[in-house]
C-alpha cells in the first residue's frame, strides 16, 4: 500500500480496476482506496502482469504492505 498522505497509516481498498492476469501498464489506475480523509485512485508505478491480488475489495491495508503481486518483464 502506498503513502498517500503524510499521515497515512493504512487504507480499505473499495474496489480494483483491474483483475488477476490484467496486463497493466505504467501510470494506469489499479484501484480506489479510501485514506480516512479522501478516496483516491491509485495508479501503477510498474509494468507487467497482475498475477494475484492480495489484499481484495473492503480489506485493509498499512502502509507498505504488500497488495499484489506482479509478473514483470526483464
Amino acid at each position: 500500500m502506498p503513502q498517500l498522505g503524510q499521515e497515512m497509516i493504512r487504507g480499505i481498498i473499495l474496489e480494483w480496476y483491474k483483475k488477476e492476469g490484467d496486463r497493466v501498464d505504467i501510470g494506469e489506475t489499479l484501484f480506489l482506496v479510501d485514506t480516512e480523509k479522501v478516496n483516491i485512485d491509485v495508479d501503477s508505478e510498474i509494468a507487467g502482469i497482475l498475477k494475484k491480488i492480495l489484499v481484495g475489495e473492503k480489506g485493509k491495508a498499512a502502509v507498505g504492505q504488500a497488495i499484489a503481486i506482479f509478473e514483470t518483464e526483464g
